[in-house]
């Protein structure tokens, strides 16, 4: 689901460990996003990449605390009912000010959350230039 975002003009970077073989066949059929992960032996690996990026786009993932905590410009992409701790009506974190929230608007639904992290990113990559 996460590929239409790979139309944006962006460098795309993997952070996902040993993932789903559907998911692992297509980082390795596409030349434009690129996975490191092999490289990556713990967590303090994966903090200081994720140092390294303009943004990191994930779901409620460890990772997405990680971005958090570090202070790294962080969306996370929610389910309708969340975890208790990403609170409900609100796009941004307490606890983590970096973090942008992007919720679904009904059960099982990630086709509008997924247009609109689409446009913001657009947006975003755009204001980048060139």
């Amino acid at each position: 689901m996460l590929s239409r975002l790979l139309d944006v003009d962006a460098t795309f970077v993997s952070l996902q460990k040993d993932p789903r073989p559907d998911d692992a066949a297509v980082l390795q059929e596409r030349g434009d996003i690129v996975d490191l992960t092999n490289d990556l032996r713990d967590f303090t690996e994966t903090a200081a990449l994720v140092s390294c990026l303009d943004l990191v786009i994930t779901v409620d993932t460890s990772v997405a605390h990680l971005a958090g905590a570090l202070g790294r410009p962080t969306w996370i992409l929610l389910p309708y009912t969340p975890d208790y701790r990403w609170l409900l009506n609100r796009t941004d974190s307490p606890w983590y000010p970096s973090v942008r929230l992007f919720r679904q608007t009904e059960t099982r639904e990630y086709g509008s959350v997924l247009a609109r992290v689409h446009d913001e990113l657009q947006a975003l990559a755009a204001a980048f230039g060139p």
